[in-house]
C-alpha cells in the first residue's frame, strides 16, 4: 500500500515523507476521524512527529484533494480519503459517529440543482442525520459521547 500512496503523492506534485504516508494510512484505515485522532493513530509507529506536522499534512493533502475535509453541521471537522466519487454522509445525532453513503441516482455528481445559477457543479455534499444501530439499542441518557 505504500507504494500506492507514494504514488498518489507524486502524481500529485507532493513530495513523499514519512508523515505523509502515515496520515494517509491511518486515513485508510480510520475514515471520518477527527485532527486529534489522526495525531494520535501517526504517533502510534511515528511519536516524535509534531502536532503542527499532522496540521500542515493535512491541509496539504486536502489541498491537493488526496483527501477530503468534511465537517457536517455542529460537529469538529473530519477527514477521510475516499475521494474518488461523489459520496455522502450519514452521521449519528447521539454519538456523531459517521458511515459514508453512496449516492442513489447517477454519476458525480448526483444531485443536479435546479438552478445552478451558472456555478459548474463538481460535488455535491448531503448529510443524512439519525441514529446509528449501536445507539439505537441504547437508553438515550446511555449515549453523550460524540455530540458537541
Amino acid at each position: 500500500m505504500a507504494a500506492e500512496f507514494e504514488a498518489r503523492l507524486r502524481a500529485a506534485s507532493l513530495r513523499v515523507t514519512e508523515p505523509r504516508l502515515a496520515v494517509l494510512a491511518a486515513l485508510r484505515d480510520h475514515p471520518h476521524v477527527d485532527t486529534d485522532t489522526v495525531l494520535a493513530l501517526v504517533r502510534a509507529d511515528h511519536p516524535a512527529v509534531s502536532r503542527q506536522a499532522v496540521y500542515d499534512v493535512l491541509r496539504a493533502l486536502t489541498d491537493a484533494r488526496l483527501v477530503r475535509r468534511i465537517r457536517p453541521a455542529g460537529t469538529t471537522a473530519r477527514y477521510e480519503s475516499r475521494v474518488a466519487d461523489n459520496h455522502h454522509h450519514a452521521v449519528c445525532r447521539r454519538c456523531g459517529a459517521i458511515t459514508d453513503v453512496d449516492c442513489i441516482a447517477g454519476t458525480s455528481p448526483c444531485l443536479t440543482a435546479s438552478d445552478d445559477h451558472g456555478f459548474a457543479v463538481d460535488e455535491a455534499e448531503v448529510v443524512y442525520w439519525g441514529t446509528c444501530p449501536d445507539c439505537a439499542t441504547k437508553d438515550p441518557l446511555e449515549v453523550t459521547e460524540g455530540r458537541r
